[in-house]
């Protein structure tokens, strides 16, 4: 290494030559290092300009902000001066007491709006040298070149059928496909595409992608090409759950992700997690986390581990997706905002023992409530002499809105309504022995005043299913009793029906049961998404594969005992699929498809279809039959008054889809009969070719075997009087009609 000017000897003659000293090394170690000493430093643009009397205000209102993830001070913050003095340049320097302060208020603070019309961009100052070092920003400017305009296919372009048809999506050995469901024909086919998937396929909740499982990631298919529109990296996926607006992603893997250095989309932050949640617009992640075990024993007694069921989803969205939140089993609820994605308020909201909570699917509509809020409900078991408590909370103020304390619980689930309008919390109890288990249902009624509870008591067994109906105030359950020791058969199940009866002015009666069922072996209930028709059945049950179609608005007169109640229940069908393992309606409540699934057996794979009443429509086995999906369908864009239009006027409108439907037949027919003409005539033109070219042979070879009347009767062979005559007769025979009005 070459010698400091101190170092060098007086006394003694150095060559002064042409030649340089190099004192490169020097320089390089006497060179400000601007990692080492600015990585403390940010850059934050985008701020306001203001006069140099509110520039102390700005400050401390932008601290507010810098304090969030670290420790800054304002003599710590320069906002420099235009060169008139008279405004700030809308930009400043912050100083952080660590690098890792300065770091995460990049991560924190980057793209964080301040008002309306300002939002800041937060960058470290040694990304200055990084990407401003000569060399890599050129002098001269250039004009941007403006990329031509490509217009993008329309994501929902199924919704503009003219049949206003529905689509699903069918896994079958290796190939996945999509079709329009047609009712009178075999459905017709939009894509199939082979390996499409790794797993399994899902849709978006607004129906607008189709989601396809991949060992390195998510991938979202969409347009009327189904071409590739966004793609998530998460190696090794499992699961994967969007946010009621389609906003937002999460994807989870069993096993913690390795990610290396230099991965263009992933950082070293995602290192060992389990969950990622997207930004779906950007496909970049806003947030990573670990999967968290449930709290409990890992091993029995014999050392053999104890498999714990996961949640899914651990985060839950709320019904705006302006929050997301997760549970940890025991200790409480973390909330986190979005797009930020940063702890609400900074810390947990703290519930002791919380075992389970639900969003309202809803934006909730309490009495005189006109503030913004979200709603979710949870419940905490017995802790100590402290009963088992649930309650509803809401977001952001976690004012906890209504508590019921319960004594005697074994296990609670929370079963909110479409409209957010009951929250019922079914409730399995236990005597004091221990010996015997009961249930109850506890009914919230979130839009009365004081969100008043009304208990249901009179079950005798464990209610093993509830659904509430869509958009409506009913409901069905299941019952069963208790499995006697050893049983190899399950016992019977009964199923009860429940709705309000009648009351005066806008309130909801009390609820009543209809009728309940004995000696069942249901044990699924799927609600029609309109409300009105239930399908109760039978699944995953190798003795028992019942499909009972209920109508809880039927049009017939009712029961001396049912008039008080709102609702007319009657079994409009009954059905069977041997090995049904899924049942899922259409989004708009006409057709249910039952399907036999391989992954759940491998005995007469495939689906059926079947209307709203039970009526059959298809059964189709498949072979290597794995998944059935109807694709959703955004809300409806129709005000509250003008669909009780469409309702009102519902003849009237339906009468235009039967002669759409009736056209439709009369067109197939007709093509029948056009077909079957076109064969005729073209076996008339050939067999008179034919004719002609035998006549000409023969008369060629200079054979006279046929006289002349003969032969003009063989070049006309369709005349009258000609060796073959060929009439053709359509008869039309009407073998039943009949006329079924729906309101």
């Amino acid at each position: 290494m070459a010698p400091s000017f101190e170092q060098l000897d007086p006394e003694t003659e150095y060559d002064d030559g042409d030649d340089e000293i190099d004192y490169s090394d020097l320089r390089e170690q006497m060179e400000v290092r601007m990692e080492e000493g600015l990585d403390t430093f940010i850059v934050i643009d985008g701020l306001p300009k203001v006069p140099p009397g509110s520039k102390d205000k700005l400050v401390k209102f932008l601290l507010r902000k810098l304090t969030t993830v670290g420790k800054a001070k304002e003599e710590n913050v320069y906002m420099p001066l235009n060169e008139a003095g008279d405004m700030t340049e809308g930009f400043a320097f912050v100083e952080y007491e660590t690098p890792a302060q300065a770091a995460a208020a990049v991560k924190a603070l980057h793209a964080t709006p301040l008002d309306k019309k300002h939002t800041i961009a937060v960058n470290k100052l040694t990304d200055i040298e990084r990407y401003g070092r000569e060399g890599r920003i050129n002098e001269d400017y250039n004009e941007p070149e403006i990329a031509p305009f490509e217009e993008k296919e329309h994501l929902r372009w199924w919704l503009g059928d003219q049949e206003g048809r529905d689509q699903f999506v069918m896994y079958r050995g290796d190939n996945v496909g999509v079709y329009w469901n047609e009712k009178d024909d075999q459905p017709e086919q939009v894509v199939d595409r082979m390996n499409w998937t790794e797993s399994f396929v899902q849709w978006s909740p607004k129906g607008t992608y189709l989601t396809s499982m991949h060992t390195q990631g998510v991938q979202l298919w969409g347009g009327s090409n189904w071409s590739r529109q966004k793609r998530f990296m998460h190696p090794g996926v499992n699961l994967v759950d969007f946010s009621p607006d389609e906003r937002y992603v999460t994807t989870w893997s069993h096993r913690p992700m390795t990610v290396e250095e230099g991965n263009p989309i992933l950082s070293l932050e995602e290192d060992g997690k389990n969950y990622i949640i997207w930004d779906l617009a950007t496909t970049k992640p806003l947030r990573s986390f670990v999967t968290l075990d449930p709290p409990g024993p890992t091993s029995d007694a014999e050392g053999n581990p104890i498999k714990k069921k996961m949640q899914w989803p651990a985060f839950k969205w709320s019904a705006d997706a302006k929050y997301v939140a997760r549970m940890t089993q025991g200790q409480g609820i973390s909330v986190y905002e979005l797009p930020r994605m940063n702890l609400m308020d900074k810390q947990s909201i703290k519930l002791d023992g919380i075992m389970d909570f639900e969003w309202s699917p809803t934006n909730p509509q309490r009495d005189n409530i006109r503030e913004y809020e979200q709603l979710f409900a949870y419940w905490t078991p017995e802790l100590g002499s402290n009963p088992a408590k649930v309650g509803l909370m809401t977001i952001p103020t976690k004012e906890v809105v209504r508590t019921r304390n319960l004594f005697n619980v074994s296990d609670a689930k929370l079963h909110w309504q479409s409209d957010s309008a009951y929250v019922c919390v079914k409730v399995d109890r236990h005597s004091k022995s221990k010996k015997s288990m009961a249930t109850n249902l506890e009914i919230f009624r979130v839009r009365e005043k004081g969100v008043p509870v009304e208990v249901v008591d009179s079950l005798k067994d464990t209610v093993i299913n509830f659904a509430w109906e869509p958009k409506g105030d009913r409901f069905v359950l299941i019952t069963a009793g208790e499995v006697p020791v050893g049983a190899a058969v399950p016992p019977k199940t009964a199923v009860s029906f429940f709705c309000p009866e009648k009351s005066k002015g806008n309130t909801v009666g009390n609820f009543k049961l209809i009728r309940t069922i004995d000696k069942k072996n249901n044990n699924a209930i799927h609600w029609s998404p309109n409300g009105r028709f239930v399908v109760v059945a039978t699944v995953l049950s190798q003795q028992s594969f019942d499909l009972d179609f209920w109508d809880f608005d039927f049009e017939g007169e009712k029961e001396e005992h049912d008039k008080d109640l709102t609702a007319n229940l009657q079994l409009v069908a009954t059905a069977d699929h041997y090995g049904v393992t899924d049942i899922e309606w259409d989004p708009s409540g006409r057709y249910v498809a039952t399907s036999a699934s391989m992954w759940k057996h491998r005995m007469e794979n495939g689906y059926h279809l079947y209307t709203f009443a039970g009526q059959t429509l298809r059964e189709e086995p498949l072979e290597q039959f794995k998944q059935w999906s109807w694709r959703p369908r955004p809300e409806r864009l129709l005000s509250k008054d003008e669909m009780k239009n469409v309702r009102k006027n519902l003849r009237e409108y339906s009468r235009s889809f039967e002669e759409s439907d009736q056209a439709k037949k009369s067109s197939a027919d007709k093509a029948v009969v056009e077909s079957r003409r076109r064969q005729l005539e073209e076996w008339l033109a050939w067999r008179e070719r034919v004719t002609e070219e035998l006549v000409e042979e023969r008369r060629d070879m200079g054979l006279s075997l046929v006289s002349e009347e003969r032969e003009a009767l063989l070049l006309q062979p369709s005349e009258e009087g000609a060796g073959t005559k060929v009439v053709e007769e359509i008869f039309e025979e009407i073998l039943e009609e009949s006329e079924e009005i729906i309101d």
